[in-house]
């Protein structure tokens, strides 16, 4: 079983425990939702569900206040009111988790995260009225949380340079972990060296097998959003970082069910995206302090510098695998802003006449 196949099978497992938390009913939801959504989708869809049914038995809300999550039917769905939606997206801007061992948890979700847990209800609710089960569609009364634009954080030319040169070299790195720099410089090389390079997500990056990388092509495949397959090319200083790595890769022998990881963990399987996460953190710490450098952000810097070279928009939304050029659009429009207004030097209306004698 290849890695997406494993993740598939691993998510539908954890869908279905979450499944049989909720009440009977939702299963006609997300039977119907496995043709046109993917596994991960449907998953983060019952999380948000999930937290929706407990807060609408949790009492808060009397004409539930009786009711058990599982005893939850569609005649109770039909008594569900727009304001009992914005009482739940009011709760969760701010909340606590109790536990048995530890004190209460307090959580909160901002803004995106709320839109993407109204995003979930909608789409349950649209479907129980289509199917005509429900009376009325409450959630699509319920207005949006407004989102506000974040500044987007990349690397300039000087910044990729230095934390190449860190991740090389480990200098800045406490003792501790330059002890673990010791065993993974090249291979820590080799992964944030391809994010820059090519602009890949994480989990994009993790997914790749031996068998993905073809040298002699100069390109690799790898598992997009959504499931499907692309292939992409990597420039010299990729195929110069891979070859080094895959030479240290080569003496490894990984646990049963990683021989074909490209990138492995200390512990000889597949690395985690967590562990991913974590080494770039550490590095970029080092680095550049003042900026919070992510996996995601070295993809926005790949996009920045390929967009300020070519200055195609479709190229950079092709290569990023954005269904939606205006999604790569909207990311980079301060640069588009500033490559128009470069344009008006370059047009002149009338051909300058020389002074004449005074």
């Amino acid at each position: 079983m290849n890695f997406q196949d494993q993740k598939k099978l691993d998510y539908t497992k954890r869908l279905r425990m979450i499944l049989s938390e909720l009440p009977d009913f939702c299963g006609y939801y997300f039977r119907a939702a496995e043709s046109t959504t993917g596994i991960l989708t449907r998953y983060g869809y019952a999380v948000d569900l999930r937290s929706f049914f407990q807060y609408l038995v949790s009492g808060e809300i009397d004409v539930f206040s009786n009711k058990e999550l599982k005893s939850f039917t569609l005649s109770d769905l039909n008594q569900v009111r727009p304001v009992h939606i914005e009482m739940f997206m009011e709760h969760i801007s701010f909340y606590s988790v109790s536990h048995e061992d530890q004190q209460d948890i307090v959580r909160s979700n901002q803004e995106r995260s709320k839109a993407r847990k109204l995003a979930a209800i909608r789409s349950f609710f649209r479907y129980y009225y289509k199917q005509e089960m429900i009376e009325n569609n409450v959630a699509a009364l319920v207005d949006t949380p407004k989102l506000h634009e974040k500044a987007i954080i990349r690397l300039d030319v000087n910044e990729v340079a230095d934390l190449l040169d860190t991740v090389e070299q480990g200098s800045g790195l406490s003792d501790n972990q330059k002890k673990f720099h010791e065993h993974t410089s090249v291979r820590d090389t080799a992964i944030l060296t391809l994010f820059l390079g090519t602009g890949i997500r994480i989990s994009e990056l993790v997914g790749i097998d031996l068998k993905d990388i073809d040298f002699e092509q100069n390109q690799f495949v790898v598992t997009r959003k959504g499931g499907n397959q692309d292939r992409l090319a990597f420039g010299p200083e990729v195929r110069e970082a891979l070859i080094a790595y895959l030479d240290e890769r080569q003496e490894v022998t990984p646990l049963p069910g990683h021989e074909n990881a490209l990138f492995l963990s200390l512990q000889k399987k597949r690395i985690t995206a967590r562990a991913v996460e974590n080494l770039v953190k550490k590095y970029a710490k080092v680095s550049t302090p003042l900026k919070k450098i992510t996996p995601h952000k070295l993809r926005s810097t790949y996009g920045t510098i390929l967009y300020q070279e070519s200055g195609d928009i479709y190229l950079v939304a092709d290569v990023l695998g954005h269904k939606d050029v205006n999604t790569t659009r909207k990311h980079y429009a301060a640069i588009s802003e500033d490559r128009k207004r470069t344009a008006a030097k370059y047009i002149k209306l009338r051909e300058e006449s020389p002074e004449e004698d005074q």
